[in-house]
């Protein structure tokens, strides 16, 4: 099992900027990798981030250029640094892992989320 904290949301001005942190406890070496989600009411999840544990990134063409994944090891942490946000970023995002199990299986757990809203 895997237990997620995000922190770091709040109410920003367009233009400005935002570090999201998705900490992780419980059985951490099981990840693989780790993904920032975005969700709007009355629209499907967006897949916004994600980090491999070999350090491979990828991004939401929307964002592409403005935020970027990163992530600390040694403190079971990934964080979204968001920059030049603009009202649409305005989301819940929601921490996501992968693991792998001692079996080949693959698991996913979801953090509770944190409230980004951007303002003009």
């Amino acid at each position: 099992q895997v237990q997620l904290v995000e922190s770091g949301g709040g109410l920003v001005q367009t233009g400005g900027s935002l570090r999201l942190s998705c900490a992780a406890s419980g059985d951490t070496f099981r990840i693989r990798s780790t993904n920032w989600y975005r969700q709007v009411p009355g629209k499907q999840r967006e897949l916004v981030a994600g980090i491999t544990n070999a350090g491979t990134t990828n991004y939401a063409g929307s964002v592409k250029g403005r935020f970027a994944i990163s992530r600390d090891a040694s403190k079971n942490t990934v964080y979204l640094l968001m920059n030049s946000l603009e009202i649409d970023d305005t989301a819940i995002y929601v921490c996501n892992t992968k693991t792998m199990g001692d079996l080949g299986e693959w698991s996913e757990y979801w953090g509770q989320g944190t409230q980004v809203t951007v303002s003009s």
